[in-house]
């Protein structure tokens, strides 16, 4: 017998090599769950692996580029075939492309972005829906950013793209009122990543804090007892937000 909250439970986590996939995927493993990690780097998913096998956990690693959608139809039919069901999807993997005015933006940053920030995790949803429905409680979560509500100078790409991840959640949300599946966004604010220290190249990353931190409240979404869908879970504020309707 285990107490842990996830135990037996399956989850895919992208981007797991490094910041926030990284943290949660440790912790959802610390908690039970099977880890299907998915990333570009091979050598950094097998440091994950290892130290995941350290803590008594167990994963599995698939080097993958998002932008390899064919890839994400054949992920879903391997997880189907080898275990039946999907518990737990976190869509964390992410690109922050070009700060520019976005009539300087390159068309193949614009691409890459919307690629990886929606279509992937469209193409994700599309791919593991059925196995998130045959699960007793399927837990999606996504992860968005204050850029998408700040539409900031200059952080245009990035922005339209987590706008769209919202509005994609938030319809996959309403779609599935009536299963078992809860879907929800994460805003994980200001921490201590290399995607931040990209954006903010003058900050003192000290005063951030860390993935870890928002690790075990990645755990709290994606256990059976979240009921909670469509909605976003500010982590700087420590509150679930419901996007406002238009009147």
């Amino acid at each position: 017998m285990t107490d842990k909250p996830l135990a037996n439970r399956i989850a895919v986590v992208t981007g797991a090599s490094r910041g926030i996939g990284r943290a949660a995927a440790l912790a959802l493993a610390g908690q039970g769950a099977h880890v299907i990690a998915l990333a570009r780097t091979q050598g950094a998913l097998e440091e994950l692996d290892d130290e995941i096998r350290r803590a008594g956990g167990a994963a599995t690693l698939v080097p993958v580029d998002l932008k390899d959608f064919d890839a994400l139809d054949r992920l879903g039919a391997a997880i189907h075939e080898r275990w039946g069901r999907l518990d737990i999807l976190l869509g964390n993997a992410g690109l922050l492309g070009e700060i520019a005015p976005v009539t300087h933006v390159d068309q193949p940053v614009w691409d890459a972005v919307m690629a990886v920030n929606v279509t992937a995790n469209w193409r994700l949803i599309r791919s593991l829906d059925p196995l998130l429905r045959a699960s007793d409680a399927g837990r999606a979560i996504f992860v968005t950013s204050g850029a998408a509500h700040k539409c900031t100078a200059y952080w245009g790409p990035y922005s339209v793209s987590k706008a769209a991840l919202e509005a994609l959640v938030r319809t996959y949300a309403n779609e599935t009122l009536n299963t078992p599946i809860r879907a929800m966004l994460l805003n994980p604010g200001p921490l201590r990543t290399n995607m931040r220290r990209a954006a903010m190249p003058g900050e003192d990353p000290t005063t951030l804090r860390t993935p870890e931190d928002l690790a075990l409240h990645i755990v709290r979404l994606a256990s059976p007892a979240w009921t909670e869908t469509g909605k976003i879970y500010d982590f700087p504020t420590d509150r679930l937000l419901t996007p406002q309707m238009p009147a």
